[in-house]
């Protein structure tokens, strides 16, 4: 059951407390949402940010929740420590857009300080409830601060700045924690009033920043929380904001990268450090937050592959979301896309791949298919009137059949084309034609699909039987259309054997989709024997990253 918002009029900062400041800042985010979205100006005019600062607040309020277990007895067993931690990690593991990645590591500054031991609390500078809220949120911008690669300001990072120095200066005036609270509240609506000054597409668009205003929503909840007063107005509406009319997002540039990446990322803080340098000269609106092993990684690209390559190198990106702003500019101005293409794929290389070809991607992880949610987001990304859905294994049937049921429901008219592999979808998007009837495009991909053989190499773990004979443990599988056809010792050897058994009917193209650990030169060597057996057929190699298997082969 949701936590139901409680504000409680005591200078108490525990762990009740931060659980109303979340609970109020998610239904407070909730009511502004579309109002913050109609001025999102700075860094993209996408009208997205309301919307990814509520969904992050959400993904927190969820993580928070989930530190709470039930009691029978009255009896509080969540310390604020606890509680803070919560909250933090569930805004690193949902964080949404540039905006949204930024909250999440306001409140993990926030956690870095009543995350601490109470031993080690009473250290902080200040000691009391207000002393050591001032030094949590005075953290907390600096960590925001520090996680962006290159700060702007007259964006939320200014409104933060100003929240934490007002709060600072009322907790060294032995303040209490509400009015510390306050006095960051007030300080956040003042600065968020000078950013049209500040930043010049807001000045011209005449507009304060969407970030910033969806900040002071924040602030506010938690003054609300700590005093039990409830704030005049959302800042969007409060007179006290001068908010001019929201731009016409038409108007707006449209230079810039083409392209948001986003993923969770468990690497090392050297690692890290590294992937900053790379994906700095790759994009920009880089900021990269979290620590502790588990990061957050945002970036506007043109090139999604390589950003998701980066990641690649310094770890393990998972949750990787690609989207094309040329969708978020025609939701900006109300429209919707005609047609988009979602894409189930099973590595970070074939994600860039089909991103970069216009679909919208979901990654799916060994033993880890997508949730009926998950797809429904990526169809709910996608924009569109009509979305098709490329399921990408037999095993998503019934997930990719329900989300398409729901999304018809909310009025999208959606079809899901059964592939069975990474290399029928791919087959199928060659061949996809936005311009056409949705029906005869349904039916061509179809076809392109169904008439796209697939292989498939893998290792096995145990012995076992199998349609081509008892394999052992570490013998190399050859599968085609899903059943083990040859069985043999070598990578590339198993790799000519089924190649052999697919072109033996025939074929125009071979695709070879490589796995992680895969050298250059199998690839090579594969190449050179289909050149050398079948002159009149094609080869095309891509990398199919982490989580691909090690050999994709399709055959059309």
């Amino acid at each position: 059951m949701p936590h139901e918002p409680q504000p409680q009029p005591a200078d108490e900062l525990d762990a009740e407390a931060v659980r109303t400041w979340s609970s109020l800042a998610l239904a407070a985010l909730g009511r502004a949402r579309e109002d913050i979205d109609a001025i999102n100006v700075y860094p993209v005019a996408d009208a997205d940010t309301g919307t990814n600062l509520y969904l992050t607040a959400e993904s927190a309020d969820r993580g928070l929740a989930e530190a709470f277990p039930e009691v029978t007895d009255g009896t509080a067993r969540t310390s604020l420590a606890e509680a803070v931690r919560a909250w933090a990690h569930g805004a690193l593991v949902g964080a949404r857009g540039n905006s949204g990645t930024i909250l999440a590591q306001l409140l993990r500054g926030v956690a870095d300080v009543l995350g601490d031991d109470p031993a080690a609390r009473v250290e902080q500078a200040g000691q009391g409830p207000g002393g050591l809220l001032a030094r949590a949120l005075t953290r907390a911008a600096e960590e925001a601060y520090a996680a962006v690669a290159h700060p702007v300001e007259g964006t939320m990072l200014t409104v933060a700045g100003a929240a934490a120095r007002a709060g600072e200066a009322a907790g060294a005036a032995a303040g209490t924690a509400v009015e510390v609270a306050r006095a960051a509240y007030d300080g956040a609506r003042a600065a968020l009033a000078e950013t049209p000054g500040q930043l010049a597409a807001l000045g011209r668009a005449g507009v304060v920043d969407a970030g910033g205003c969806g900040l002071v929503v924040v602030f506010g909840a938690l003054w609300q929380a700590l005093s039990g007063e409830e704030p005049a107005a959302e800042p969007v509406r409060d007179r006290a904001v001068p908010v001019p009319p929201s731009p016409d997002p038409c108007a707006q540039e449209e230079d810039g990268p083409a392209y948001e990446v986003i993923y969770l990322l468990e690497a090392s803080e050297a690692a890290v450090g590294e992937l900053r340098e790379r994906l700095d000269g790759l994009g920009d609106s880089l900021v990269v937050v979290g620590g502790d092993g588990l990061w957050n990684v945002h970036v506007h690209v043109d090139d999604p592959g390589a950003a998701v390559e980066a990641g690649v190198v310094a770890g393990r990106p998972y949750r990787i979301r690609i989207t094309h702003f040329g969708d978020e500019r025609r939701r900006a101005r109300g429209e919707r896309a005609q047609r988009a293409v979602v894409a189930v794929v099973p590595g970070e290389g074939l994600a860039g791949l089909c991103g970069e070809a216009g679909a919208t991607t979901v990654l799916v992880r060994p033993g880890e298919p997508p949730a009926v949610a998950e797809l429904l987001d990526a169809v709910r990304r996608a924009h569109a009137r009509e979305v098709v859905l490329l399921q990408g294994g037999a095993d998503l049937r019934a997930a990719a059949a329900a989300a398409a049921e729901q999304a018809r429901a909310e009025g999208v008219r959606v079809a899901v084309i059964p592939t069975r592999s990474a290399v029928q979808g791919l087959a199928a998007l060659a061949v996809h034609d936005p311009e056409g009837s949705f029906d005869e495009d349904v039916v061509a991909m179809t076809a392109a699909a169904g008439a796209t053989r697939y292989g498939e190499l893998a290792v096995a773990e145990r012995q076992s039987f199998t349609s081509a004979g008892i394999c052992q443990a570490g013998d190399v599988l050859g599968l085609i259309d899903g059943d083990v056809a040859v069985i043999g010792s070598g990578l590339a050897e198993t790799a000519e054997a089924v190649l052999d058994r697919m072109l033996g009917s025939g074929g125009e193209l071979v695709t070879l989709v490589l796995g992680p650990d895969v050298p250059d030169a199998v690839a090579e060597r594969l190449e050179a024997y289909v050149q050398q057996g079948h002159l009149a057929v094609d080869t095309v190699t891509y990398r199919g990253g982490r989580y691909s298997a090690p050999l994709l082969v399709g055959v059309e």
